[in-house]
């Protein structure tokens, strides 16, 4: 007679539910994936990482740009828009054009941070770099030089000779953080121990240097001071300046009007800026937009090519 072997029950029950589990799990693991995936033998290696595509509605932000007024804001318009859009397609940004009335407010927006680039005259840059530490980017090279100045012009049937033959007289002024437009003109009137009060019967400011020009060709003003390199190109565009009024007198030379940043701007991004304006003249759309704007090429400059300005601070003894 056999004997029969005693059965433990509790380990027959484990055995039981492991088998349920296995054929669950192995069951889910079929379930995994569309019908399409199995016929296909579709396999997901977890090695094998691809980069995800960028989100086609990803806000890009807008690179902005300030432009002083130096010329009035069809000029500008005029002229730097060529430059705009090689900025846009060099940066992969949208660009954004920001005028102002006066320097002073263009130096605001750059001190807050709230443009990113802009085309400033040089007095405007020795303030705002020894109030808030407004760095510098580029300057413009025209007809090879780096320099230019300031003409003291007047009417072109005036029989002034100089800035002492215009006593008594109107005179244009252009902004209050002009060098070119108030400063230059202001030490002559120093030179001879004069204020525009004292010497001038009447002053206005034009806040822009063509409209300076053609307050002058249009006899509104007996004279005024006038960057040179706005000059030049006015008598370009309207060829008649050139009857209407005279330079009477140009300055020293002084550091070119500089393109500039913030303090805060993250040096990545001055680094491309000025790579940009550096490399404009080594492709046709770059030249284009230098030719629009009178310039040769962009070129690096040092805080010392503004010291004539300071110069002429001290001298009349303006905060």
């Amino acid at each position: 007679m056999n004997e029969e072997m005693p059965i433990d029950r509790n380990r027959a029950y484990q055995i039981v539910l492991l088998a349920l589990a296995l054929l669950s799990v192995l069951t889910l693991i079929a379930g995994c994936g569309s019908r399409s995936d199995r016929a296909s033998g579709s396999i997901i290696h977890l090695h094998k990482l691809e980069i995800l595509p960028t989100p086609a509605d990803k806000t890009v932000k807008p690179l902005r740009v300030a432009i002083a007024a130096i010329i009035s804001p069809q000029g500008t318009v005029d002229s730097y828009t060529p430059l705009r859009d090689y900025l846009s397609q060099r940066s992969g940004r949208p660009v954004q054009l920001v005028q102002r009335r006066t320097y002073q407010e263009v130096n605001d927006l750059i001190k807050s941070g709230d443009i990113d680039m802009a085309f400033v005259c040089t007095r405007a840059y020795v303030v705002g770099h020894r109030s808030f530490g407004m760095q510098l980017l580029a300057a413009p090279q025209v007809n090879g030089k780096a320099v230019y100045y300031s003409y003291l012009i007047v009417p072109a049937n005036s029989t002034a000779q100089s800035m002492k033959d215009l006593r008594g007289k109107v005179f244009a002024f252009t902004d209050p953080l002009s060098n070119t437009g108030y400063m230059y003109p202001l030490s002559l009137l120093a030179d001879m121990e004069q204020t525009p009060k004292t010497f001038f019967a009447e002053t206005f400011f034009t806040y822009s240097h063509d409209n300076a020009i053609r307050s002058v060709a249009d006899k509104l003003a007996d004279g005024a001071a006038v960057d040179s390199l706005v000059y030049a190109n006015a008598l370009l565009k309207d060829p008649t300046l050139r009857e209407r009024t005279r330079v009477i007198e140009r300055s020293q030379p002084f550091g070119m009007p500089p393109v500039v940043v913030a303090p805060q701007v993250r040096p990545q991004t001055k680094a491309l800026l000025q790579n940009i304006l550096f490399s404009m003249n080594d492709n046709p759309s770059g030249r284009a937009a230098l030719n629009a704007l009178g310039v040769d090429r962009f070129i690096p400059v040092e805080d010392a090519d503004y010291n004539s300005v300071r110069a002429l601070e001290l001298k009349i003894e303006v905060p």
